[in-house]
């Protein structure tokens, strides 16, 4: 027998207000519906979808001379990056940075300007000190007597990349890449490119700390799906003991651990397996050896539940049939685990790319990653776009692998139990 509730849709109705109140009433329904979700819709907005677009759009935004010296700004981008500016130019901008200074704002223009080309920042500030009190009319042979800096291209062309409200040149420098004098991507000097191989670095660790938990935590997520309740919640305890702790504490402990005379060395010089302390603190061993810990429940987790769904039938039916042991596991529980695997991997994998307080205190020079480059720019040298655009990227590299993933594995293989 149907149970199917009629609508106004699906039900002749000759009283129209019938007809009215049935089509209210699925418009109350609707409308509750929708207030019911309205406040995770509300939480995701604020606290993902509006700070990652303000990320991204902080990463092009460049607002600094086109708000500070508009003419002059408006001046430079129609210049052709052939010859010196005209004295159209150069009076401008004179006048601007006299302004600038005036307004407390010339150091700002100058930390933007040096991030382009290093010293404009004390040329800048120079010059606008000495512009305050020239009289004449002739700014560009003034400027060019001033400081011979003002007669080189490198100037005029960090001026010309910065005339613009928005630009791609954050975006060049996390890839190590540059505007050359005559406007032309170019790449980076060999002393400054440093964000193409801590993004490789980052890549690497991130995959052996997936590797490392794929290897560690699949026979122990496999032991606690065939084991008796009473034994499996004791484990799960303690793989879920990680969660109940600190980051900071778990990381700590860590330090204890692997230093030249921590736990793991002193034991080892102990047994005699080794004739002076291993170096595992503050290198890319500390960062793996630390990440792997904390990540390891994000694989086991997802892993376990699927295995716990897989009925055991398939493998006394695979066994019945003259399969051995392990040749049933690998034919037969293998694939039915993989969609839990690789949930748990690619979960490890993307959350470790971003991990900033591990490689922090236990990476040291080599050991940290790319996230460390990313708090640098937002918290001490406050290049906030240059920050947006590493993250943006980091972004951007995220996206690719996960469609790689999707194009090999499929997203609808994921699985969480």
């Amino acid at each position: 027998m149907s149970t199917s509730v009629p609508t106004a849709d699906n039900m002749q109705v000759n009283d129209p207000q019938l007809k009215g109140k049935l089509k209210k009433a699925e418009r109350f329904l609707k409308i509750r519906a929708l207030l019911l979700v309205a406040p995770l819709v509300l939480f995701v907005l604020f606290t993902f979808v509006f700070p990652l677009t303000e990320m991204l759009y902080r990463s092009i935004h460049n607002p600094i001379l086109v708000d500070n010296m508009p003419q002059a700004a408006a001046l430079i981008r129609e210049w052709g990056q052939v010859e010196l500016p005209g004295e159209d130019i150069f009076s401008e901008v004179g006048k601007a940075l006299v302004i600038a200074r005036e307004q407390k704002t010339i150091g700002r223009i100058g930390n933007r300007l040096n991030s382009e080309h290093s010293g404009m920042r004390s040329l800048t500030t120079k010059s606008a000190r000495k512009l305050g009190k020239y009289t004449g009319d002739d700014y560009k042979t003034y400027m060019l007597g001033l400081d011979k800096r003002w007669g080189e291209m490198e100037t005029w062309s960090a001026f010309k990349v910065l005339s613009s409200e928005y630009t791609m040149t954050h975006y060049l420098a996390a890839f190590d890449m540059q505007y050359n004098a005559k406007g032309e991507i170019v790449p980076q000097p060999e002393d400054r490119q440093i964000y193409i191989d801590m993004l490789l670095k980052t890549l690497k660790l991130s995959l052996m700390v997936t590797v490392f938990c794929v290897i560690l935590g699949y026979p122990l997520a496999y032991l606690l799906s065939v084991l008796p309740s009473s034994k499996s919640n004791l484990l799960m305890i303690l793989v879920l003991l990680p969660f109940w702790t600190s980051l900071l504490v778990r990381t700590s402990a860590w330090i204890v651990m692997l230093q030249s005379k921590g736990v793991v060395n002193s034991l080892l010089l102990y047994l005699g397996i080794i004739s002076e302390p291993l170096d595992m603190m503050y290198n890319q061993i500390g960062t793996v050896v630390a990440m792997t810990h904390i990540l390891l429940p994000f694989l086991i987790l997802p892993t376990y539940s699927v295995m716990k769904s897989i009925s055991p039938v398939y493998m006394h039916a695979a066994r019945s049939l003259g399969a051995t042991p392990a040749h049933a596991f690998i034919k037969v529980y293998f694939p039915q685990s993989l969609p839990g695997l690789s949930a748990g991997a690619i979960l490890v994998f993307i959350l470790s790319i971003g991990y900033y307080i591990t490689p922090a205190l236990v990476g040291g020079r080599t050991g940290q990653m790319i996230s460390n480059l990313i708090a640098y720019h937002m918290q001490t040298s406050l290049n906030w776009g240059l920050g947006a655009a590493l993250a943006g990227s980091l972004l951007i590299v995220v996206l690719v692998l996960y469609g790689i993933y999707n194009r090999l594995v499929g997203a609808s293989q994921l699985k969480l139990g």
